[in-house]
């Protein structure tokens, strides 16, 4: 079986191929590796491969795992990307560096208002639902602009709008799914001509990173080509 450091490398590979056949430099791309469901343990070891950003879906999951590797949070950055409750946001401000998966006003209000005055603005992305899916997180295209303007005002001291997140619809298919993170760039480019400063598309996953890359994603969230099935 291989290990998680190797795993990591060969994910890497795949980021600076995709990097490469779209003509773009692959330190443009970030690798979140989505540790969600795996242990200390496999955070510790992929951290020792050199692995930094670090996602996670759960918030008592997570904030277990911190204090377990508290030794490496000053070279460990956490970003949550699962679903967000208006109760959880607290513990959320206070421990983690990013935040993918805001879709609503009131969340990113509560996360502005409980982030400690002492730790640096806490990075925000929309989700947004590209692929109109009932059951899934995300504001709707239409609202998006609404939403960006008034998450942009909230206080630029505990809050930064970094950019937008989506989780497309799975597709085995290349062109579909270039096409879902096509829109995403879309939309992250309608609202930078409305003046809004966005630099970060959280776009692509195990299955689509190379899609997702080719369509401009500045950050992919890889958890099972990495840490192994769930």
């Amino acid at each position: 079986m291989e290990s998680i450091g190797t795993r990591l490398q060969a994910v890497k590979g795949r980021i600076a191929e995709a990097c490469r056949e779209a003509g773009r430099d692959a330190n443009s791309v970030t690798l979140l590796a989505v540790s969600k469901t795996f242990g200390p343990e496999a955070v510790r070891a992929a951290h020792a491969a050199g692995q930094r950003a670090f996602g996670e879906n759960y918030v008592q999951e997570a904030l277990a795992k911190m204090e377990a590797l508290a030794d490496l949070r000053a070279q460990t950055e956490w970003h949550f990307i699962g679903p967000l409750q208006s109760n959880k946001t607290r513990p959320v401000a206070e421990a983690f560096d990013w935040v993918h998966s805001v879709d609503r006003l009131r969340i990113a209000q509560r996360l502005a208002e409980q982030r400690p005055a002492w730790l640096p603005p806490l990075n925000l992305c929309l989700q947004v639902n590209v692929s109109g899916e009932a059951s899934k997180s995300g504001v709707a295209p239409a609202e998006l602009p609404a939403l960006a303007e008034a998450v942009a005002a909230l206080p630029a001291a505990r809050v930064r709008l970094a950019g937008l997140m989506s989780i497309p619809e799975p597709s085995a298919d290349g062109a579909t799914q270039r096409a879902a993170h096509r829109r995403l760039r879309g939309l992250r480019d309608e609202l930078r001509a409305r003046g809004l400063v966005l630099d970060t598309l959280s776009m692509g996953m195990s299955g689509d990173l190379e899609a997702a890359i080719a369509e401009g994603s500045t950050l992919v969230r890889v958890g099972t080509a990495i840490f192994g099935a769930r």
